[in-house]
């Protein structure tokens, strides 16, 4: 068995949200549950507030497909079928940004004490992410042993699971910008105070003192980050932030 995430990038047709949610909650999971290996979907909405603003949004929606798989060169396309039912039925819009990316991934969560086991995500953020190339093991030992670190433990930030681009893809195939995949988890009703203490710590001005270690130069800068709040399901956060440390050293939530 082996862990997998598709990802569904893509935006709805004019007045057919409520349609598409209805769907999603209802016959799609109920044929979602159905197939094998599936553990679980959620579907989330793109944010105002960006960690890069500058960096294109092009998709107001993301969906999560999560799967344990015995067998992926089968399994990973039976999804597919299920997804263009949204699309056949003119609930997708038809304007090129739909996007369907699958990665191994090479983990679960990895938390930190910031997780209300609980509690539902409030939301998630996916980096489309590369190497340079010859520097795979460098990249992949920085963002297990540091990175990943330093992101789950800013204030909001929960967890964050990573994986790479699976050479089984579902149809329709389109070019994908990032080999690997960084999936970040928030618990937070404040997500600018989180977007603003993860730039402060990573430029060494956070009010906790807290600064990020330099970025390292096996990351490619050849990157989209892109932040999402959860709509499916429990949709609503009201936790205040999930942080393990002391927030009094922040003097707007001491």
């Amino acid at each position: 068995m082996a862990l997998y995430t598709t990802i569904h990038l893509h935006n709805v047709a004019a007045g057919r949200d409520a349609d598409y949610a209805a769907w999603f909650d209802g016959a799609h999971r109920a044929a979602l549950a159905q197939l094998r290996g599936f553990t679980s979907a959620e579907r989330y909405e793109v944010t105002p507030q960006q960690m890069m603003p500058d960096i294109p949004q092009p998709w107001r929606f993301l969906s999560v497909y999560d799967f344990d798989l015995p067998d992926p060169a089968i399994d990973i396309p039976a999804l597919g079928p299920l997804v263009a039912d949204a699309r056949d039925a003119g609930m997708i819009a038809d304007d090129e940004t739909e996007r369907l990316y699958t990665y191994r991934l090479f983990a679960d969560w990895k938390a930190s004490p910031n997780w209300q086991q609980s509690e539902p995500f409030s939301g998630v953020s996916i980096i489309l992410a590369n190497y340079v190339p010859g520097r795979r093991e460098e990249y992949q030992a920085y963002y297990e042993n540091v990175h990943s670190v330093e992101v789950i433990n800013v204030p909001g930030h929960v967890a964050m699971k990573r994986g790479e681009l699976s050479p089984i893809q579902i149809e329709p195939r389109r070019f994908c910008p990032g080999d690997q995949l960084v999936m970040c988890a928030q618990q937070t009703d404040d997500l600018p105070f989180t977007l603003r203490d993860f730039s402060a710590r990573a430029g060494g001005r956070s009010p906790s003192g807290i600064a990020m270690q330099p970025r390292s130069s096996s990351a490619s800068i050849a990157r989209t980050v892109h932040y999402f709040s959860k709509v499916s399901g429990s949709r609503f956060w009201s936790g205040g932030i999930a942080y393990a440390g002391d927030l009094s050293v922040y003097p707007d939530k001491g």
